[in-house]
Protein backbone atom coordinates (compact mmCIF):
# COMPACT_ATOMS: atom_id res chain seq x y z
CA UNK A 1 0.00 0.00 0.00
CA UNK A 2 0.99 3.63 -0.99
CA UNK A 3 0.83 6.74 1.04
CA UNK A 4 -0.01 9.51 -1.40
CA UNK A 5 -1.95 12.02 0.80
CA UNK A 6 -2.58 15.52 1.47
CA UNK A 7 -2.12 16.78 4.98
CA UNK A 8 -2.34 20.02 6.96
CA UNK A 9 -3.05 23.39 5.30
CA UNK A 10 -3.43 24.00 1.89
CA UNK A 11 -1.14 25.63 0.04
CA UNK A 12 -0.87 27.38 -3.34
CA UNK A 13 -0.26 24.61 -6.01
CA UNK A 14 1.31 27.03 -8.87
CA UNK A 15 4.87 28.64 -9.28
CA UNK A 16 5.46 30.98 -11.53
CA UNK A 17 7.77 31.13 -14.51
CA UNK A 18 11.22 32.01 -12.75
CA UNK A 19 10.42 30.93 -9.10
CA UNK A 20 12.92 29.29 -7.78
CA UNK A 21 11.96 25.69 -6.26
CA UNK A 22 14.27 23.99 -3.38
CA UNK A 23 14.67 20.74 -3.65
CA UNK A 24 16.42 18.45 -0.97
CA UNK A 25 17.28 15.58 0.46
CA UNK A 26 18.38 14.28 3.88
CA UNK A 27 19.27 11.04 5.45
CA UNK A 28 17.62 11.28 8.98
CA UNK A 29 18.24 8.11 10.67
CA UNK A 30 14.65 7.64 11.88
CA UNK A 31 14.56 4.03 11.98
CA UNK A 32 14.13 1.79 14.64
CA UNK A 33 14.49 -1.88 15.61
CA UNK A 34 11.34 -2.95 15.68
CA UNK A 35 8.04 -2.38 13.18
CA UNK A 36 5.87 0.17 15.19
CA UNK A 37 8.30 1.64 17.36
CA UNK A 38 8.79 4.95 15.14
CA UNK A 39 5.39 5.54 15.46
CA UNK A 40 5.26 5.67 19.50
CA UNK A 41 8.44 7.40 19.50
CA UNK A 42 7.15 10.31 17.87
CA UNK A 43 3.11 10.45 19.58
CA UNK A 44 3.16 13.65 21.58
CA UNK A 45 5.47 15.90 19.99
CA UNK A 46 8.51 15.51 22.60
CA UNK A 47 10.54 12.96 20.64
CA UNK A 48 14.16 15.26 20.89
CA UNK A 49 15.80 13.72 17.83
CA UNK A 50 12.58 14.60 15.62
CA UNK A 51 12.54 17.93 17.31
CA UNK A 52 15.60 18.64 15.96
CA UNK A 53 15.25 17.40 12.26
CA UNK A 54 12.27 19.43 12.21
CA UNK A 55 14.20 22.85 13.11
CA UNK A 56 16.88 21.91 10.53
CA UNK A 57 13.90 21.50 7.75
CA UNK A 58 12.72 24.53 8.97
CA UNK A 59 15.66 26.61 8.86
CA UNK A 60 16.34 25.26 5.30
CA UNK A 61 12.63 25.16 4.09
CA UNK A 62 13.10 23.35 1.09
CA UNK A 63 9.90 22.68 -1.25
CA UNK A 64 10.78 19.13 -1.78
CA UNK A 65 12.20 17.25 0.43
CA UNK A 66 13.02 13.73 0.27
CA UNK A 67 14.17 12.11 3.51
CA UNK A 68 15.79 8.43 3.71
CA UNK A 69 16.09 6.20 6.90
CA UNK A 70 12.54 6.68 7.55
CA UNK A 71 10.44 3.44 8.92
CA UNK A 72 7.38 3.10 6.24
CA UNK A 73 4.52 1.91 7.83
CA UNK A 74 1.48 0.56 5.86
CA UNK A 75 -0.67 3.98 7.07
CA UNK A 76 1.56 6.55 7.04
CA UNK A 77 1.41 7.45 10.78
CA UNK A 78 4.71 7.90 11.60
CA UNK A 79 4.81 10.25 8.66
CA UNK A 80 1.27 12.59 9.34
CA UNK A 81 2.63 12.58 13.63
CA UNK A 82 5.78 14.05 11.93
CA UNK A 83 4.26 16.41 9.79
CA UNK A 84 1.80 17.97 11.98
CA UNK A 85 3.41 17.05 15.34
CA UNK A 86 6.75 18.31 14.26
CA UNK A 87 7.17 20.21 11.13
CA UNK A 88 3.94 21.84 11.46
CA UNK A 89 4.46 23.20 15.23
CA UNK A 90 7.57 25.94 15.33
CA UNK A 91 10.67 24.10 16.83
CA UNK A 92 13.31 26.83 18.81
CA UNK A 93 11.28 30.06 17.71
CA UNK A 94 11.47 28.93 13.98
CA UNK A 95 8.23 29.36 11.96
CA UNK A 96 6.43 26.12 11.14
CA UNK A 97 6.43 24.69 7.61
CA UNK A 98 3.92 22.86 5.97
CA UNK A 99 4.45 20.08 3.41
CA UNK A 100 0.39 19.17 2.21
CA UNK A 101 1.62 16.34 -0.05
CA UNK A 102 3.59 13.29 0.99
CA UNK A 103 4.10 10.34 -0.71
CA UNK A 104 5.36 6.78 0.39
CA UNK A 105 5.48 3.70 -0.14
CA UNK A 106 6.71 -0.11 0.80
CA UNK A 107 10.42 -1.03 0.39
CA UNK A 108 12.04 -4.12 0.27
CA UNK A 109 14.22 -3.34 3.29
CA UNK A 110 13.36 -6.59 5.91
CA UNK A 111 11.33 -8.52 3.49
CA UNK A 112 12.00 -12.17 3.59
CA UNK A 113 13.32 -14.16 0.30
CA UNK A 114 12.74 -17.42 1.82
CA UNK A 115 16.77 -17.99 0.23
CA UNK A 116 20.45 -17.65 1.90
CA UNK A 117 21.59 -14.95 0.22
CA UNK A 118 24.69 -13.98 2.60
CA UNK A 119 25.70 -17.63 2.50
CA UNK A 120 25.33 -18.59 6.15
CA UNK A 121 23.83 -21.49 6.37
CA UNK A 122 20.14 -19.14 7.11
CA UNK A 123 17.70 -18.20 5.18
CA UNK A 124 15.67 -15.61 7.94
CA UNK A 125 18.50 -13.68 8.86
CA UNK A 126 18.10 -9.51 8.07
CA UNK A 127 21.04 -9.57 5.33
CA UNK A 128 18.46 -12.48 3.77
CA UNK A 129 15.55 -10.02 3.13
CA UNK A 130 15.26 -8.37 -0.11
CA UNK A 131 17.01 -5.50 1.23
CA UNK A 132 18.87 -5.59 4.68
CA UNK A 133 16.54 -5.35 7.61
CA UNK A 134 14.90 -6.39 10.87
CA UNK A 135 11.67 -5.69 9.79
CA UNK A 136 9.41 -4.23 6.71
CA UNK A 137 9.51 -1.18 6.18
CA UNK A 138 12.61 -0.27 8.53
CA UNK A 139 14.93 2.11 6.45
CA UNK A 140 11.95 3.69 4.35
CA UNK A 141 11.75 7.00 2.36
CA UNK A 142 9.40 9.61 2.65
CA UNK A 143 8.73 13.18 0.35
CA UNK A 144 7.57 15.69 1.28
CA UNK A 145 6.05 18.42 -1.32
CA UNK A 146 4.74 22.27 -1.03
CA UNK A 147 3.30 20.75 -4.82
CA UNK A 148 0.88 18.59 -5.89
CA UNK A 149 1.84 14.89 -6.53
CA UNK A 150 -0.17 13.40 -9.46
CA UNK A 151 -0.82 10.05 -7.63
CA UNK A 152 -1.88 8.23 -10.85
CA UNK A 153 1.72 9.04 -12.68
CA UNK A 154 4.13 7.83 -10.01
CA UNK A 155 5.91 4.75 -11.19
CA UNK A 156 7.75 2.57 -8.62
CA UNK A 157 10.56 -0.15 -9.00
CA UNK A 158 10.84 -2.03 -6.23
CA UNK A 159 10.95 -5.57 -8.08
CA UNK A 160 12.89 -5.32 -10.62
CA UNK A 161 15.04 -8.32 -10.88
CA UNK A 162 18.94 -7.22 -10.83
CA UNK A 163 19.26 -10.51 -13.10
CA UNK A 164 17.13 -8.58 -15.89
CA UNK A 165 19.83 -5.32 -16.05
CA UNK A 166 21.66 -6.05 -19.42
CA UNK A 167 26.06 -6.48 -18.23
CA UNK A 168 24.68 -6.30 -14.66
CA UNK A 169 27.71 -6.72 -12.03
CA UNK A 170 26.32 -9.54 -10.43
CA UNK A 171 28.92 -10.82 -7.92
CA UNK A 172 30.93 -14.14 -8.08
CA UNK A 173 33.50 -15.83 -5.94
CA UNK A 174 36.70 -14.86 -5.78
CA UNK A 175 38.48 -17.89 -6.33
CA UNK A 176 36.29 -19.84 -8.60
CA UNK A 177 34.61 -17.07 -10.96
CA UNK A 178 31.36 -18.94 -10.19
CA UNK A 179 28.29 -16.74 -9.31
CA UNK A 180 27.86 -15.59 -5.58
CA UNK A 181 24.26 -16.30 -5.53
CA UNK A 182 22.68 -19.69 -6.24
CA UNK A 183 20.23 -20.01 -9.54
CA UNK A 184 17.36 -19.95 -6.69
CA UNK A 185 18.33 -16.57 -5.07
CA UNK A 186 18.59 -14.87 -8.54
CA UNK A 187 15.04 -16.12 -9.59
CA UNK A 188 13.95 -13.54 -6.91
CA UNK A 189 16.46 -11.24 -6.20
CA UNK A 190 15.45 -7.08 -6.22
CA UNK A 191 18.30 -4.62 -7.65
CA UNK A 192 16.75 -2.17 -5.31
CA UNK A 193 17.69 -2.75 -1.27
CA UNK A 194 14.64 0.03 -0.44
CA UNK A 195 12.81 0.97 -3.40
CA UNK A 196 13.68 3.60 -6.81
CA UNK A 197 10.16 5.80 -7.18
CA UNK A 198 9.38 8.05 -9.69
CA UNK A 199 7.14 11.23 -8.19
CA UNK A 200 5.86 13.35 -10.46
CA UNK A 201 5.10 16.91 -8.93
CA UNK A 202 3.28 19.58 -10.96
CA UNK A 203 4.84 22.87 -9.84
CA UNK A 204 2.84 25.65 -11.73
CA UNK A 205 2.65 24.37 -15.79
CA UNK A 206 5.70 22.09 -15.28
CA UNK A 207 6.43 18.75 -14.18
CA UNK A 208 9.25 17.75 -12.46
CA UNK A 209 9.87 14.49 -12.08
CA UNK A 210 11.52 13.59 -8.89
CA UNK A 211 13.76 10.64 -8.79
CA UNK A 212 14.14 8.96 -5.16
CA UNK A 213 16.32 5.42 -4.00
CA UNK A 214 18.75 4.72 -1.26
CA UNK A 215 21.52 2.31 -2.62
CA UNK A 216 22.94 -0.02 -0.24
CA UNK A 217 26.02 0.70 1.44
CA UNK A 218 29.17 -0.91 -0.76
CA UNK A 219 30.11 -2.47 2.63
CA UNK A 220 29.45 -5.29 4.88
CA UNK A 221 30.11 -8.18 2.19
CA UNK A 222 33.66 -9.72 1.45
CA UNK A 223 36.11 -10.30 -1.62
CA UNK A 224 32.80 -10.72 -3.70
CA UNK A 225 31.64 -7.02 -3.16
CA UNK A 226 28.08 -8.11 -3.39
CA UNK A 227 27.28 -4.94 -1.76
CA UNK A 228 29.36 -2.35 -3.63
CA UNK A 229 28.32 -4.26 -6.97
CA UNK A 230 24.74 -3.73 -5.72
CA UNK A 231 25.42 -0.32 -4.90
CA UNK A 232 26.93 0.38 -8.33
CA UNK A 233 23.95 -1.15 -9.85
CA UNK A 234 21.32 1.01 -7.95
CA UNK A 235 22.80 3.98 -9.09
CA UNK A 236 23.04 3.09 -12.77
CA UNK A 237 19.23 1.80 -12.95
CA UNK A 238 18.48 5.56 -12.54
CA UNK A 239 21.34 6.60 -14.82
CA UNK A 240 20.08 4.17 -17.68
CA UNK A 241 16.50 5.41 -16.95
CA UNK A 242 16.82 9.20 -17.77
CA UNK A 243 19.22 8.50 -20.81
CA UNK A 244 17.07 7.86 -23.78
CA UNK A 245 17.68 4.66 -26.06
CA UNK A 246 19.34 3.19 -22.54
CA UNK A 247 16.13 2.11 -20.15
CA UNK A 248 14.00 0.44 -22.42
CA UNK A 249 14.87 -3.28 -20.60
CA UNK A 250 13.71 -1.06 -17.29
CA UNK A 251 10.00 -2.80 -16.16
CA UNK A 252 7.70 -0.99 -13.17
CA UNK A 253 5.66 -2.26 -10.30
CA UNK A 254 2.93 -2.60 -13.05
CA UNK A 255 5.14 -4.12 -16.18
CA UNK A 256 5.57 -0.92 -17.55
CA UNK A 257 8.40 -1.02 -19.65
CA UNK A 258 10.57 1.99 -20.68
CA UNK A 259 12.83 5.06 -19.31
CA UNK A 260 11.98 8.64 -18.42
CA UNK A 261 10.65 10.32 -21.59
CA UNK A 262 13.16 12.11 -23.58
CA UNK A 263 13.07 16.00 -22.60
CA UNK A 264 11.15 15.63 -19.13
CA UNK A 265 12.14 17.19 -16.49
CA UNK A 266 13.77 15.65 -13.82
CA UNK A 267 15.82 16.01 -10.15
CA UNK A 268 17.84 13.21 -8.60
CA UNK A 269 17.56 12.85 -5.12
CA UNK A 270 18.93 10.59 -1.86
CA UNK A 271 21.52 9.25 -0.20
CA UNK A 272 23.75 7.43 -2.52
CA UNK A 273 26.54 5.63 -0.52
CA UNK A 274 28.86 6.68 -2.97
CA UNK A 275 31.49 9.41 -3.60
CA UNK A 276 33.39 10.08 -6.63
CA UNK A 277 37.10 10.52 -4.62
CA UNK A 278 37.04 8.10 -1.86
CA UNK A 279 35.26 5.56 0.66
CA UNK A 280 35.17 1.88 -0.54
CA UNK A 281 32.34 2.33 -3.44
CA UNK A 282 32.85 0.40 -6.38
CA UNK A 283 34.97 2.41 -8.95
CA UNK A 284 32.84 4.63 -11.30
CA UNK A 285 29.35 4.20 -9.13
CA UNK A 286 28.57 7.51 -8.66
CA UNK A 287 30.20 8.31 -11.66
CA UNK A 288 27.55 7.57 -13.62
CA UNK A 289 25.42 10.22 -12.68
CA UNK A 290 27.78 12.93 -11.98
CA UNK A 291 29.45 12.33 -15.55
CA UNK A 292 25.82 11.54 -17.33
CA UNK A 293 24.95 14.15 -19.98
CA UNK A 294 21.58 14.38 -19.36
CA UNK A 295 22.54 15.70 -15.51
CA UNK A 296 24.02 18.78 -14.44
CA UNK A 297 25.90 18.09 -11.43
CA UNK A 298 28.05 21.31 -12.13
CA UNK A 299 27.55 23.37 -8.93
CA UNK A 300 28.79 21.16 -6.44
CA UNK A 301 26.72 21.69 -2.67
CA UNK A 302 29.41 22.59 0.19
CA UNK A 303 29.41 23.78 3.61
CA UNK A 304 32.30 25.30 5.38
CA UNK A 305 31.13 22.84 8.64
CA UNK A 306 32.65 19.61 6.58
CA UNK A 307 36.13 21.46 6.49
CA UNK A 308 36.54 22.21 10.01
CA UNK A 309 35.41 18.24 10.41
CA UNK A 310 37.97 16.82 8.04
CA UNK A 311 40.39 18.74 9.61
CA UNK A 312 39.17 17.74 13.22
CA UNK A 313 39.08 14.57 12.22
CA UNK A 314 42.10 14.34 10.01
CA UNK A 315 43.75 10.56 11.18
CA UNK A 316 40.72 9.35 9.23
CA UNK A 317 40.24 12.22 6.24
CA UNK A 318 44.01 12.93 6.02
CA UNK A 319 44.16 10.45 2.56
CA UNK A 320 41.43 11.75 0.96
CA UNK A 321 42.02 13.06 -2.05
CA UNK A 322 37.76 14.78 -2.47
CA UNK A 323 37.19 18.29 -1.95
CA UNK A 324 36.13 18.30 2.26
CA UNK A 325 34.35 21.31 1.39
CA UNK A 326 31.72 18.75 -0.53
CA UNK A 327 31.29 16.01 1.79
CA UNK A 328 27.53 15.70 2.83
CA UNK A 329 28.52 12.91 6.08
CA UNK A 330 30.37 12.68 8.79
CA UNK A 331 31.99 9.00 9.27
CA UNK A 332 35.03 9.87 11.04
CA UNK A 333 34.38 7.92 14.36
CA UNK A 334 35.49 4.98 15.30
CA UNK A 335 37.02 2.67 12.61
CA UNK A 336 34.78 4.94 9.93
CA UNK A 337 35.89 5.47 6.23
CA UNK A 338 35.82 9.52 7.01
CA UNK A 339 33.87 12.27 6.05
CA UNK A 340 32.25 11.52 2.47
CA UNK A 341 30.02 12.78 0.11
CA UNK A 342 27.29 10.56 -0.66
CA UNK A 343 24.14 13.04 -0.14
CA UNK A 344 23.01 13.89 -3.77
CA UNK A 345 20.43 16.69 -5.33
CA UNK A 346 20.93 16.28 -9.47
CA UNK A 347 18.53 18.38 -11.61
CA UNK A 348 18.34 17.45 -15.12
CA UNK A 349 20.17 19.08 -17.49
CA UNK A 350 16.65 21.27 -18.96
CA UNK A 351 16.98 22.90 -15.46
CA UNK A 352 18.48 25.83 -14.39
CA UNK A 353 20.51 25.25 -11.32
CA UNK A 354 19.94 28.94 -9.08
CA UNK A 355 22.03 27.72 -5.76
CA UNK A 356 22.83 24.92 -4.07
CA UNK A 357 24.43 24.44 -0.20
CA UNK A 358 24.54 21.64 2.70
CA UNK A 359 23.27 22.55 6.02
CA UNK A 360 26.19 21.93 7.97
CA UNK A 361 27.19 24.91 10.54
CA UNK A 362 30.99 25.19 11.74
CA UNK A 363 31.21 24.89 15.41
CA UNK A 364 29.83 27.45 17.70
CA UNK A 365 27.41 29.38 15.10
CA UNK A 366 23.95 29.30 15.06
CA UNK A 367 22.99 25.41 14.47
CA UNK A 368 25.91 23.26 15.35
CA UNK A 369 24.14 21.91 18.07
CA UNK A 370 21.78 20.43 15.28
CA UNK A 371 24.22 18.12 13.33
CA UNK A 372 24.80 15.58 15.52
CA UNK A 373 21.20 14.31 14.83
CA UNK A 374 22.32 12.25 12.44
CA UNK A 375 25.62 11.34 10.73
CA UNK A 376 24.42 12.45 7.15
CA UNK A 377 23.89 16.18 6.22
CA UNK A 378 20.68 17.62 4.59
CA UNK A 379 21.43 18.64 0.94
CA UNK A 380 19.73 21.13 -0.61
CA UNK A 381 19.58 22.72 -4.67
CA UNK A 382 18.00 25.75 -5.70
CA UNK A 383 16.66 25.07 -9.51
CA UNK A 384 14.73 28.05 -11.51
CA UNK A 385 12.25 27.45 -13.38
CA UNK A 386 12.30 29.04 -17.01
CA UNK A 387 9.27 30.12 -18.17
Amino acid sequence: MSLVSSIGLTLPAGADAGEVVRFATWNVSMYRAKSGELVEDLRGGGNRDARQIAEVIQRVRPDVLLLNEFDYDADGIAARIFCTGYLQVGQNGHPPIVYPYLYSAPVNTGVPTGVDLDRDGKNDGPADAFGFGRHPGQYGMLLLSKYPIPTGQVRTFRTFLWKDMPDAMLPVMKDSGASWYSPEALEVFRLSSKSHWDIPVRIGNRTVHVLAAHPTPPIFDGDEDRNGRRNHDEIRLWSDYVSPGRGDYIYDDTGRRGGLPAGADFVIVGDCNADPHDGDSTSGAIRQLLENPQIDASIIPASEGAVESARRHRERNGHHIGDPRHDTAMFSRGRGPGNLRVDYVLPGRALNVHDAGVFWPTAGHDGAELIEVSDHRLVWVDVKLAP
